[in-house]
């Protein structure tokens, strides 16, 4: 039996978001240190995560960087957008595994 039915049996849009960021890498040569691996791997979660939401992304970090803070905050849209998928109550158990 499946826990959550309502998820596809597979993750290809998880794996193209992995593979644009090796791509990066390879086109690059990769960055020289292990902070500049790190704000890599920032920029290119949060410019995937606001195109998947539909927000653009240099509006939202001139709001945020500004500190004008008139847009939402990603996790706010995140949380908006799961409410309105009716994911069902497989969702709403707090502590199972």
């Amino acid at each position: 039996m499946l826990v959550h039915p309502e998820i596809a049996l597979h993750n290809n849009p998880v794996e193209l978001g992995a593979r644009q960021r090796v791509r990066k890498q390879d086109v690059s040569l990769q960055a020289c240190k292990a902070k500049g691996l790190a704000a890599w791997d920032t920029f290119q979660s949060l410019v995937e995560t606001a195109k998947k939401l539909g927000v653009n992304i240099y509006r939202y970090l001139y709001d945020r960087v500004s500190g004008q803070n008139k847009l939402p905050g990603l996790a706010s849209l995140i949380a908006q957008k799961a409410a309105g998928l009716n994911l069902g109550q497989s969702w709403q158990r707090v502590g199972t595994g």
